[in-house]
């Protein structure tokens, strides 16, 4: 599944990962040792991460239930909380600087194909 930004045309992601199982959800990106460009993890329902047990930065979307960007972190370090507002529904971990390449801002909608 790929993630497009459906207000400037830009592919965020070629591979998107989905986590909808608690266990998955949690897990997550722990213990990884790479985050490919064009990869994505899915975290649905989401709203609110951390990034505790990983060796690396990450991008992060906060979607609503529209897939609206309500929100956005750009390279979260590892050993962090962060979260959405009330209104997150999901969250798309992305590789580091995925967001400033791809020109995602909050506000603007994506679309899972």
């Amino acid at each position: 599944m790929k993630l497009l930004n459906v207000d400037n045309g830009e592919t965020i992601a070629e591979n998107v990962n989905q986590a909808r199982k608690f266990v998955e959800r949690l897990k997550g990106l722990m213990f990884t040792k790479q985050f490919p460009p064009g990869e994505a993890l899915l975290i649905k329902p989401c709203r609110s991460i951390h990034t505790f047990f990983m060796n690396y930065s990450i991008d992060v979307l906060y979607l609503d239930s529209n897939n609206r960007v309500g929100a956005v972190a750009e390279h979260l370090r590892p050993g962090k909380l962060a979260k959405g507002s009330k209104e997150t529904l999901a969250v798309v971990e992305l590789p580091p600087g995925t967001i400033s390449a791809t020109e995602t801002k909050v506000g603007q909608t994506v679309q899972f194909i």
